[in-house]
């Protein structure tokens, strides 16, 4: 059962305004039997001010007394008079100032990928007018030049399931059921093929095996060993100074 709103404050209003029982209350407002006694005793909500229902339209004055006539009734919520809210209708489709230059790029490939869709549909997705669209299709559009079809869905222009549900739509009109492209058939290995390259590999190894290649001739002989010159500090630095003999010494302390 639909219950009111605020039904603590309904209850306190019922309970002071109204010689309804605490089970009719309590089975109206949602609450337990003893919260309702709690709330006529000041122990539940004190100082609480009450909500009328009947200002509200959810109780009519006609079914307070119908209740209070009888204990054993129920109280019965009113039905809203209130209008209910009316659908939107859908309007032209706004798109960002930032995607706009990107909506030739999306119609030029609806129109190679999808020709049975109509320009009323098209228009819808992408949110552009029948005459971009047949200027795009004579290429006569401005940008014809420059124009790289991309899908509206990776442009961020339409949803994946609009676009879908505008194919299926098309399709179904125009008599033909949409199955998608089947993909093409994985490249197989025949056997004669294996055979080839089976046979060519032992011709390989057979070749190898009677020639009995050495180290040397698969990879080629070893660096010589380099000879190392042996230097003497001669060589170097240049020859020591000879020896003084006696005869040197002589003549030195003569001249002395």
């Amino acid at each position: 059962m639909a219950q009111p709103l605020m039904p603590k404050a309904t209850a306190v209003w019922l309970v002071d305004n109204t010689s309804l029982t605490f089970d009719q209350i309590s089975d109206y407002c949602g609450l337990h039997i003893l919260e309702v006694q709690a709330i006529a005793d000041g122990e539940v909500a004190p100082g609480m001010q009450g909500l009328d229902p009947t200002t509200t339209g959810q109780l009519t004055k006609e079914e307070i007394l119908r209740c209070e006539s009888n204990i054993e009734n129920r109280i019965k919520m009113a039905k809203p008079n209130n209008p209910m809210p009316k659908a939107r209708q859908k309007g032209a489709k706004y798109t960002p100032i930032s995607k706009r230059q990107d909506r030739p790029d999306a119609i030029a490939w609806l129109l190679r990928s999808y020709p049975e869709l109509s320009d009323a549909q098209i228009c819808r997705l992408i949110g552009t007018t029948k005459q971009t669209i047949n200027s795009i299709r004579d290429k006569k559009h401005r940008s014809s030049a420059t124009i790289k079809p991309q899908s509206p869905v990776y442009l961020g222009l339409c949803e994946g399931a609009d676009l879908a549900t505008s194919i299926n739509k098309a399709r179904l009109k125009a008599g033909s059921n949409h199955q998608g492209t089947e993909p093409l058939p994985p490249i197989a290995i025949t056997e004669t093929s294996e055979d080839n390259l089976s046979s060519d590999k032992n011709d390989i190894l057979e070749e190898i095996s009677q020639s009995n290649p050495t180290a040397e001739e698969i990879f080629g002989s070893a660096p010589k060993s380099l000879e190392v010159e042996k230097i003497n500090s001669e060589d170097i630095f240049g020859p020591s100074n000879p020896k003084t003999t006696v005869a040197d010494k002589s003549e030195n302390s003569e001249n002395s």
